[in-house]
């Protein structure tokens, strides 16, 4: 597998962010402050469901 290439929200003001990438049909998602951690996989029906679940508030929490 080619190496990922990850990006950033551009508005993303710092390094405590998540950052994304993208491979084939798959999307990967992990904390710009470790980026040798964990990596969350989603294929890209799960992708869909998840971005849907934050733009309709769906996806919350509570701090």
């Amino acid at each position: 597998m080619a190496p990922l290439v990850w990006r950033r929200s551009q508005a993303c003001a710092s390094s405590a962010c998540v950052e994304v990438a993208e491979h084939s049909s798959s999307f990967f998602v992990r904390d710009s402050k470790n980026a040798e951690g964990s990596v969350l996989t989603f294929d890209r029906a799960e992708w869909g469901a998840f971005i849907t679940g934050i733009k309709t508030g769906a996806l919350t929490t509570s701090v």
